[in-house]
């Protein structure tokens, strides 16, 4: 089925109109890992409830995936996966590399996906038509670029500090073998392979809510997009992005050592 660009600014706009009063305003912070950080805020919520509203309302029949308010009729051949806020971190840090993700799967395959920046003005969505870009500088479709050797390679990861014991090894021998190396950023990375400003991503312990919106984008405008295994990346996981087939294989060789 194909999603209506109407319809992703629609979800861009209503999640927008509760991230946007809430960023850089020093409001409170939720931990919701014992142990450890994991951050969630108000706009985290709200914005993940007006998302799911509106997918209720245009598709009653359809299942829903969210980070903050669990599932609900995901048996359904139709789900939609939320993430209301990706790089909360960022976020509460007032930092404008978040972004709302919003993607549909269909049996399983993510089909249709969205990545909203409401502060720098950007949305990046993929549907039946392909992937596009509107924002600054105007409207345009989505192409990765044709690096096929890691030599000449941008790579994005969210911190190194995230692959343990040997894959931390092996992690580093890959680093050295591209161009550049640059860190952070969550799924803004994402959508700069498929802008064509990056070239690689790997990040390991993704959720699905973190990458199932970026799947077509990525895919769409030329990229690959597979568990480090070369596995479906629609449930998550260790998750590899590249611009080209070939610059993929290369990468996923070089994570495995």
């Amino acid at each position: 089925m194909d999603i209506s660009i109407d319809f992703m600014r629609r979800i861009a706009d209503a999640a927008a109109a509760e991230t946007l009063p809430r960023f850089r305003s020093q409001g409170a912070v939720a931990n919701k890992e014992q142990g450890s950080f994991d951050p969630v805020t108000e706009a985290d919520r709200e914005a993940e409830r007006v998302i799911r509203a509106l997918i209720s309302a245009e598709y009653p029949d359809h299942g829903i995936l969210g980070e903050e308010h669990g599932s609900e009729n995901i048996s359904s051949r139709h789900v939609w996966v939320i993430d209301p806020i990706d790089g909360t971190r960022a976020f509460i840090s007032g930092l404008p590399v978040w972004g709302t993700l919003v993607g549909l799967t269909v049996d399983g395959d993510a089909v249709a996906g969205m990545m909203s920046q409401p502060f720098t003005g950007e949305l990046f969505y993929a549907n039946a038509s392909g992937a596009h870009y509107e924002g600054p500088g105007g409207p345009r479709r989505l192409t990765t670029r044709k690096t096929t050797s890691l030599a000449e390679a941008t790579l994005f990861t969210t911190t190194p500090a995230l692959f343990k014991g040997d894959a931390r090894l092996r992690y580093d021998l890959f680093e050295r073998q591209v161009q550049l190396a640059r860190y952070g950023t969550d799924c803004y990375a994402f959508a700069m392979v498929a802008a064509g400003s990056v070239d690689i991503v790997a990040d390991p312990g993704l959720k699905p809510y973190d990458i199932v919106a970026l799947i077509p984008i990525i895919e769409k405008a030329g990229g690959v997009v597979t568990t480090f295994e070369g596995g479906p990346a629609e449930r998550g996981g260790d998750i590899l992005a590249a611009a080209t087939p070939e610059l993929h294989a290369a990468a996923m060789a070089a994570l495995r050592g």
